[in-house]
């Protein structure tokens, strides 16, 4: 008994293109809302580093974590 060959199997060393994986509603919201505090923590810094002499030294660097840890903005 002989047995036909398919194209089935022939081609499968071509990787077919993935598609762009779908981001949900939630999942851009989530990440809407991190982009945003990142943001808001940044400009308080940088309002902090204007006010205090534009240096970012150790003390200044306590001081902004200490700001941004019992901010309630952020």
């Amino acid at each position: 008994m002989a047995y036909a060959r398919t194209a089935d199997g022939q081609y499968e060393f071509f990787a077919a293109p993935k598609p762009k994986r779908w981001r949900g509603l939630f999942s851009r919201l989530f990440d809407t809302i991190l982009e945003g505090r990142q943001h808001a923590a940044e400009r308080e810094i940088a309002v902090y580093l204007e006010s205090s002499g534009k240096f970012l030294t150790d003390e200044a660097e306590r001081e902004i974590e200490r700001i941004l840890s019992s901010s309630t903005r952020i």
